[in-house]
């Protein structure tokens, strides 16, 4: 090998205090794993002898506890985005010892290549396989490898023995050109092969490689509970309700779900169901129930950013990699969260919340309007151009003590004109074609747990006329409520008329 072979300790010390740092990988998957280490190590031994040390770190979307959680807890992070879902990063956050800002992930390969945050000046990239010329066969996760190893001044590889070179074939590069040069993405349907099954780069520009024999450490999901399995339910009646009707094709439409338990168990009831065919995914992350809907026959294709499978389903995956080779393509955030290929292909779109109001808007972001808990991801990509776009949370939190429909959302991130339906365990309320008060009542009657539908109704009644009838004096009464008595049941309107 033409790069030199360095430790995680010699790649770390290439990085200098302020550096703009790009990762390759989308989740833990395909994201660096010690060099980043070595690097809070760093950090950490300039702080005790009293220098300054941060970097500001640019990835497809959250990372591992290899990067977020390590350089958080040597509170080595300087501005962190465009996704996070790490406990201790979470808490910089939220004390503003890192800055972070929230990002659509479409959005920040090319924010990036326009310069809009500076250069790039180390790229760390993840691969199972680096030649002299500089070819890296990508991991597990492409996130925006092409558009930060392009930039860089200097790239690190992290060559990961875990990951099979085997892997070959299933990578899809494309990097779109800027405008006003651009042109539309041909993609049509999503098995469609668009870019290079590696990614090409500068050899000049790789100042060494670190070896790495580590998997990506995604654990399996818990088993589903009541609550999850109800919404899951809930989400595959609604869908064979439309098929049924005629309002999705009965060839069915590419599906894009979100990350967690309902996902899963959304993909599970979708499997079990005769009524619906075998599908296509156009998705920005497949997880272990994909695999076993492709072993099955459910699933026919799949498109992501990321193969964010537990580690034995990764191993089975691996050990059967011909059976998958014409089942997935993993292509760049810019690519899998396209808004311009989503609207194109009729995805419906399953995302979550943590909030929604009556009215049908979302809050996806913050705890109580004001806590930043991950980020809003790619639900933004997909929500406003779906054919359908659908979000789900659990009706209540915390044992009853939160109601997550709300008068007002504490914090917007999608507004009612990108809900098309919202599900939760209550069940099924249909938004599409209805004003303001016709969705308030239909979220309340359906959706709202019964320990609030009465507050909820009473709240309505409040409202002092207008499209929209919030009572201001009001519309934050849950929240305020909840900081001062714990308990949003506790909710009195008389002190707020």
């Amino acid at each position: 090998m033409a790069f030199p072979i360095l430790t995680p300790q010699e790649a770390a010390d290439i990085i200098k205090n302020g550096d703009n740092i790009g990762l390759s990988g989308f989740t833990a998957a395909g994201t660096p794993k010690v060099v980043t280490e070595a690097l809070a190590a760093k950090a950490e031994k300039e702080h005790a002898e009293g220098r300054p040390f941060k970097v500001n770190i640019f990835s497809g979307a959250s990372t591992n506890d290899h990067v977020d959680g390590a350089l958080a807890r040597a509170n080595a992070i300087g501005t962190r985005t465009p996704y996070q879902s790490c406990p201790d990063l979470r808490k910089r956050i939220n004390t503003h010892d890192a800055h972070y800002f929230d990002l659509h992930l479409s959005e920040l390969a090319q924010k990036v290549r326009y310069g809009t945050f500076g250069d790039i000046d180390v790229a760390i990239i993840e691969a199972a396989r680096v030649s002299d010329n500089g070819e890296i066969l990508l991991g597990t996760g492409v996130g925006m490898s092409p558009t930060v190893a392009h930039l860089a001044k200097k790239i690190i590889i992290e060559l990961n023995e875990a990951i099979p070179e085997t892997i070959e074939g299933l990578h899809d590069i494309y990097m779109p050109l800027d405008p006003p040069y651009r042109r539309e993405i041909p993609i049509y349907k999503p098995s469609d092969r668009i870019g290079t099954t590696l990614l090409k780069v500068d050899p000049a520009k790789i100042v060494g490689v670190v070896r790495t024999n580590l998997t990506d450490g995604v654990h399996g999901f818990s088993p589903l509970d009541e609550t999850t399995q109800m919404i899951g339910n809930n989400v595959c009646n609604f869908l064979i309700h439309e098929l049924r009707r005629g309002a999705i094709p009965p060839s069915f439409l590419p599906l894009q779900s979100g990350v967690g338990n309902v996902a899963n168990a959304v993909l599970f009831g979708l499997g079990e169901s005769n009524e619906v065919p075998a599908f296509d995914m156009y998705t920005e992350v497949i997880q272990d129930a994909v695999v076993d809907l492709m072993e099955h026959g459910k699933c026919r294709f799949a498109s992501t950013c990321s193969l964010t499978f537990s580690d034995a389903k990764m191993a089975e995956v691996f050990n059967n990699i011909d059976f998958f080779r014409d089942k997935i393509l993993i292509r760049p955030g810019e690519i899998s969260n396209s808004p311009e290929i989503v609207r194109r292909l009729g995805v419906i779109t399953m995302n979550t919340a943590l909030e929604a109001d009556i009215f049908g808007n979302i809050n996806s972001t913050h705890v109580v309007g004001t806590k930043m808990m991950n980020g809003i991801g790619g639900s933004g990509d997909f929500t406003r151009n779906a054919y359908i776009s659908i979000f789900s949370c659990p009706s209540v939190a915390k044992g009853g003590l939160i109601s997550t429909i709300v008068p007002m959302v504490s914090h917007l991130d999608h507004s009612e004109h990108s809900v098309d339906v919202l599900i939760t365990d209550q069940g099924v309320a249909d938004l599409r074609g209805k004003d303001p008060v016709q969705r308030a009542e239909t979220i309340i009657e359906n959706c709202v747990n019964p320990d609030y539908k009465e507050l909820l109704w009473d709240y309505l009644r409040m409202g002092k006329g207008g499209q929209t009838p919030h009572s201001l004096n009001a519309a934050l009464a849950f929240h305020t409520t909840f900081a001062s008595e714990g308990d949003m049941r506790k909710t009195d309107w008389a002190k707020f008329a």
